[in-house]
């Protein structure tokens, strides 16, 4: 699909369906507008439990892709295979950077200290374009109540190769809380530590009560995000 064609239809799914609830908007993505080609990309992560459960009601064979970076905390990759049996996933992919990339880029395996973005870019960026060639779109965990660039998010977006679909727009902490209230989902072994973002172990780190919810990622540098959705 041509880049125009794409803005425009994402432009038309987000009017159409502005106002409908996040089951709705996934129910529409998944067994109409894109059947068979969509995928859900999942970092495991301190909200993550919420999306996937959604997902699972819908259809447990929907394909998530994971990006195994290689650096992730022990706690997320055993809370990664614990929620994919409680919600019976049946096609979560591991995702891992490419040997020959990191073994040329990366030797020494602390990229991290000297280049943030560059790391994210070989273990993240190129990993997940790979893993998405034969989907016409992704679903994503994005809110806009986490500030920055997803202030303004529409429920279905235009990206270079793909349409985005964003359900969970409008949820807030609250709405969150109260949807793994509601249905016993575990929570991510981290989140009792202070981590209300979680990434990768070198650039996550707890987060101060009041801080903004990404505040723990890349503490002290201008960076907010890994580059999958733009930087």
């Amino acid at each position: 699909m041509a880049n125009d064609d794409r803005e425009l239809r994402a432009r038309r799914l987000a009017m159409k369906h502005s106002g409908e609830d996040a089951l709705e908007i996934l129910r529409i993505a998944i067994k109409d507008e894109f059947l068979g080609r969509i995928a859900l990309v999942s970092s495991f992560g301190a909200e993550s439990a919420a999306l996937l459960h959604l997902v699972a009601a819908i259809d447990k064979s929907t394909p998530v892709i994971f990006l195994e970076t290689g650096k992730h905390f022990a706690q997320t990759l055993s809370y990664r295979k614990k929620l994919a049996e409680r919600l019976g996933l049946s096609d979560v992919r591991d995702i891992r950077p490419d040997e020959t990339s990191l073994n040329a880029r990366d030797p020494s395996g602390d990229l991290w200290k000297r280049d943030a973005d560059a790391c994210c870019t070989m273990r993240k960026v190129e990993p997940l374009m790979s893993a998405l060639g034969g989907f016409d779109a992704w679903i994503t965990g994005r809110k806009q109540f986490h500030g920055g660039g997803r202030i303004n998010l529409p429920a279905f977006e235009a990206a270079p190769a793909h349409i985005k679909v964003n359900p969970l727009i409008r949820w807030t902490k609250s709405d969150i809380e109260s949807f793994y209230a509601e249905h016993d989902l575990p929570a991510h072994p981290l989140t009792a530590q202070g981590y209300p973002s979680i990434g990768c172990w070198p650039c996550t780190h707890p987060a101060a009560s009041g801080d903004d919810i990404r505040a723990g990622r890349w503490r002290g540098a201008a960076k907010t995000e890994c580059g999958i959705h733009g930087r």
